[in-house]
């Protein structure tokens, strides 16, 4: 997401710190490239002019830094105005003092519905919380199973039945009460296109369900036409947020720029993939930080502690600092990487990173290629790749499914990633988040010394 505007972004900024001196022709100049940059970013033209105002005023020479450079204090301003703009500060969420806490989702079809809301049920489980997942979308032919398929993947029970959604929903909340759920989710239905009809049924599912929290789901890629939809269903129901989907195939972002100063909520959890592990919270500071090329390592290093198994971590770090580093632990650390999102995404999060490296196509059917290839070796050949020779090649790749260049390529890589490894001890931090994580028996909030670590 915001590919183009980052790009766009850092442009401008690299141009920007070449200067000595900035005076109010050069901000002037600034301001225009930003304003175009953002309008191609597919933002609202009002939110433009008001961003665009705020920066004005704050780098017309009311805010000087004798710490900073002229050019840093207007990034410096850029930033803040950005994170303002997208929110502000991370949507909080409290928990009705009688349970069980009513979440209502809604939205138009195709939006992933469904998919965030089984995404919000496995979040809520990793706050120590036991969900409900309320299928009362009954519109949508297999939309009910597809919640059930969803919910089994992320250990969710499912209530739904043959009734109508009003109805599904009343005994839903009372099936929860039943067996002692603390959190509902409902999933409404959708349609193509915004109607009375379906408005309608969305404002009593509400009246029944008496929800805590409303949540707009929205499709990312739509750009304005999210924006306009959110605005219509605002009209209807109470919302308190906005949740946005498939923001990994949104390369402009203007939605997200966009949803908060137009509809007057904010975005309060991102889904950048299509599994229930891509879908976290929103932080307005960290994606202002991305969009301008900063990196985002508090959520790299969420995501760490979240995913990295403490003892594969440990193992690894152990056979690293023996020098026993193999294929073997290598295959090993490709599973944990997996398990944290797509190879682009994790590389975006990276602060410093050179816009050739971050821009650089990574398909992640790459590191399936690296895994056949590993997997097709012999116990001995991953623990030892020195006794890899012709014929042991020919074998492995007509084994993988490749060639014995590319098994060459792999060979040469890891001796390679072998030597980086022992002088950046990467993994060393890691292993260390992933032994607070056991010691504490849970997450670990990342504090600025976790963050200075791997940067």
């Amino acid at each position: 997401m915001f590919d183009t505007l980052t790009d766009r972004f850092d442009g401008i900024f690299k141009r920007l710190r070449g200067r000595g001196r900035l005076g109010d022709a050069e901000v002037g100049e600034v301001l225009r490239e930003i304003r175009v940059a953002l309008l191609e970013a597919d933002v609202s033209l009002d939110v433009v002019r008001d961003l665009i105002e705020r920066i004005r005023v704050r780098c017309s020479g009311a805010e000087l830094s004798n710490s900073l450079t002229p050019a840093q204090q207007v990034i410096k301003v850029v930033n803040e105005e950005l994170t303002t703009t997208l929110g502000g500060e991370a949507f909080r969420l409290s928990y009705a003092s009688r349970p069980p806490t009513v979440v209502l989702l809604a939205g138009l079809q195709g939006a992933g519905k469904t998919t965030a809301a089984a995404a919000l049920a496995r979040w809520f489980k990793q706050q120590g919380r036991h969900p409900l997942l309320v299928g009362a979308d009954l519109q949508r032919p297999a939309a009910v199973e597809q919640l059930k398929v969803l919910g089994r993947g992320v250990g969710v029970a499912v209530f739904s039945e043959a009734t109508d959604p009003v109805e599904v929903t009343r005994h839903g909340i009372a099936e929860a009460n039943r067996v002692g759920r603390d959190v509902v989710i409902v999933d409404t239905a959708g349609r193509l296109a915004i109607d009375e009809e379906l408005m309608d049924e969305v404002r009593r599912v509400a009246a029944v369900a008496k929800p805590d929290y409303t949540f707009f789901v929205v499709d990312a890629m739509t750009g304005q036409d999210a924006v306009r939809s959110a605005t219509a269903f605002g009209e209807a129901l109470s919302l308190d947020g906005v949740i946005l989907t498939k923001i990994d195939g949104d390369a402009r972002g203007g939605a997200a720029l966009s949803v908060k100063q137009v509809v007057g909520r904010p975005i309060a959890f991102v889904s950048n993939g299509e599994r229930p592990e891509d879908f976290e919270p929103f932080h307005p500071d960290r994606m202002a930080s991305r969009i301008l090329g900063m990196g985002d390592v508090l959520t790299l290093i969420e995501r760490a502690e979240r995913e990295y198994d403490a003892d594969v971590a440990e193992k690894a770090m152990e056979r690293l600092r023996s020098g026993r580093f193999t294929l073997e632990d290598f295959h090993d650390q490709l599973q944990q990487m997996k398990r944290m999102g797509p190879l682009q995404s994790v590389l975006g999060m990276l602060p410093g990173v050179p816009k050739e490296v971050r821009d650089a196509p990574i398909d992640d059917r790459d590191v399936a290629r690296v895994e056949a290839i590993i997997r097709s070796m012999t116990l001995a050949e991953r623990e030892d790749p020195a006794v890899i020779n012709g014929s042991r090649r020919l074998r492995i790749a007509s084994g993988s499914g490749t060639s014995t260049s590319d098994v060459n390529n792999l060979l040469r890589q890891f001796k390679e990633m072998q030597k980086l490894m022992r002088s950046t001890g990467a993994m060393g931090a890691m292993a260390r988040a992933g032994n607070r994580k056991k010691k504490k028996g849970g997450r670990v909030t990342p504090s600025l010394k976790d963050a200075g670590s791997l940067r």
